[in-house]
C-alpha cells in the first residue's frame, strides 16, 4: 500500500469517526420503506371504511365517513384506531430496522446524540398530535391529514441536524405536500397516502441503496 493511499484511507477513518459522534448514522433504509408500506395499507383501511375510491371529486371522504359507521365503529373511533395502528407498526419496524443496522455496524443505539434526536423530533410531533385531536374534537376534519404531514415534515426537519441530510429533503417534501393540501381538503388523504406511504418508500430505497447496499458490496481490504 502506498503512502498517499495510508494517507486516504486515514483520512477516511478519521471522517467516519467525527460524523458517528456528530450525527445519528444508524437509520435504517427499510424502516422507511416499512413505514410507508404501513401508512399505504392504512390509507387503503380508510378507503374501504367510506367505500370511496382514490381522487372521488363527488364527496369528500370524511363527509362521507361521518354520515354512518361501519364496523361497530363511528369515523372517530376508526380513523383513531387506524392511525394508532399504523403508527405503532411504523415505530416497531422502525426499530427493529434500525437496532439490526446499528448491532452489525458495531453503533451505539442510545446516547446523547440519540437523546437530542429524539427531543428535537418528538416536540413537533406531540404538538402536532395534540393540534389534530383539537381539530378532530371541533369537527375539522379535512384538515387534520394535511397537517399531519407539516408537523411531521418540521419534526424531520427539526431533527435533521443530528442525522443524515436526506431527513431534511424528506421534511421539505412532506410540509409542502401538507400546505398543499390545506387547499385541497378532498384530496388530502390521497396527499397524506403519497406523503407518508410513497415518499417514505422512495426515501427508504435511497438510503438503502446509498448506505447499506453499497457498505455491504465494498471489498474488503
Amino acid at each position: 500500500m502506498t503512502k498517499a493511499h495510508q494517507q486516504l484511507e486515514a483520512l477516511e477513518q478519521i471522517r467516519s469517526l467525527m460524523e458517528k459522534s456528530s450525527r445519528f448514522i444508524s437509520l435504517s433504509g427499510l424502516s422507511g420503506i416499512s413505514a410507508g408500506i404501513f401508512a399505504l395499507l392504512g390509507a387503503a383501511g380508510v378507503y374501504l371504511y367510506t367505500g370511496l375510491a382514490p381522487f372521488n371529486s363527488k364527496r369528500l371522504y370524511y363527509h362521507q365517513a361521518s354520515e354512518d359507521g361501519i364496523w361497530g365503529l363511528n369515523f372517530m373511533e376508526f380513523i383513531l384506531l387506524d392511525g394508532i395502528i399504523v403508527l405503532i407498526l411504523a415505530i416497531s419496524s422502525g426499530i427493529f430496522f434500525t437496532t439490526r443496522k446499528a448491532r452489525k455496524n458495531n453503533q451505539a443505539i442510545w446516547d446523547p446524540l440519540t437523546k437530542r434526536l429524539l427531543i428535537n423530533l418528538m416536540l413537533p410531533l406531540i404538538t402536532g398530535g395534540i393540534f389534530c385531536l383539537a381539530l378532530l374534537y371541533h369537527g375539522f376534519l379535512g384538515f387534520v391529514a394535511p397537517a399531519t404531514l407539516i408537523f411531521y415534515g418540521l419534526a424531520l426537519l427539526n431533527a435533521s441536524k443530528y442525522t443524515l441530510t436526506e431527513i431534511r429533503y424528506l421534511g421539505l417534501c412532506e410540509i409542502s405536500l401538507g400546505l398543499i393540501g390545506m387547499f385541497f381538503l378532498g384530496n388530502g388523504l390521497e396527499l397524506w397516502a403519497f406523503g407518508f406511504g410513497v415518499l417514505h418508500i422512495l426515501y427508504g430505497s435511497v438510503m438503502y441503496v446509498k448506505y447499506e447496499r453499497a457498505v455491504a458490496n465494498r471489498p474488503k481490504r
